[in-house]
């Protein structure tokens, strides 16, 4: 029998989490916390285990060792369907059916919670509503997807996500290819999530960005987590020399103080 997570607050918590392929880990004794309502940030340099750590997390990829437990429960012990009432994923590349519309798009995150015995509801439908209303894609909701912006696909997609309801969203570089404005709105859009009592762990590139808007900055490298903290604690030249081998300058945003790095010339 598992042991329930001491603190009812916490949205996720993972413990001594090993996970990996036939003689290749990639997952180290991983262990983190991140409180309902708040955003954590997972950042480190191409193949340090990112990726595997958030597929480990929402139960696609079986761990070797090691708990994880959302909103309370450990998920391994649960059902596909009872887990996916906890958490929900957004992957880095997801696909869409042809011709899909938005609405039709945004109904697949009722999935989890469709069987023989409960068919769609006025309560699916109006998950559906408040997701397209969260992230502005009401008005897109006849559209088909494959025919938006970057942009407004991803906060489809996002809406999606929240559709299914879950305590727990983790998002694998939900701003890769967007352009700056597209970044900021749905990184503002993660911060509304969190704001709204959910727990939210995304895996960001951005080393800035992640800063500025994580509540908590998770830096990994070789598959283990090498600082876990408040950004503005986090952050500093000798982690942006360990993580990417880079000399840095760390600068201080005006207004809330989140780090900034600035990249010094090589040579």
């Amino acid at each position: 029998m598992t042991t329930p997570m001491t603190d009812a607050r916490t949205g996720l918590e993972v413990r001594g989490l090993h996970a990996g392929y036939p003689g290749r880990p990639v997952v180290q004794d991983v262990d983190l916390t991140v409180p309902a309502g708040h955003v954590a940030a997972i950042v480190g340099p191409n193949g340090c285990g990112k990726s595997t750590l958030l597929r480990t997390v929402a139960r696609l990829h079986r761990p070797e060792a090691g708990t994880v437990h959302a909103d309370g429960a450990d998920i391994w012990q649960l059902t596909q369907r009872q887990a996916a009432h906890r958490i929900a994923l957004l992957p880095q590349s997801p696909r869409a059916p042809e011709a899909v519309t938005v609405a039709g798009l945004v109904r697949y995150g009722r999935h989890p919670h469709q069987g023989l015995l409960r068919q769609w509801s006025r309560e699916d439908e109006q998950a559906v509503r408040d997701a397209l209303e969260a992230t502005g894609t009401a008005d897109l909701a006849a559209e088909r997807l494959d025919r938006l912006s970057g942009g407004q696909r991803q906060r489809c997609w996002l809406a999606m996500v929240l559709a299914q309801r879950t305590p727990v969203v983790l998002l694998d570089e939900p701003t890769s290819a967007l352009d700056l404005g597209h970044v900021v709105d749905v990184l503002e859009l993660v911060r509304q999530v969190a704001a709204a009592g959910r727990t939210v762990v995304m895996v960001q590139h951005d080393l800035a960005a992640a800063a500025r808007y994580a509540d908590t900055l998770i830096a990994m490298k070789d598959g283990r987590v090498v600082a876990q903290g408040p950004p503005q604690d986090t952050v500093d030249e000798s982690l942006v020399k360990e993580l990417y081998h880079l000399d840095a300058d760390i600068l201080r945003a005006p207004g809330d103080g989140s780090p900034v790095v600035v990249p010094r010339a090589r040579g």
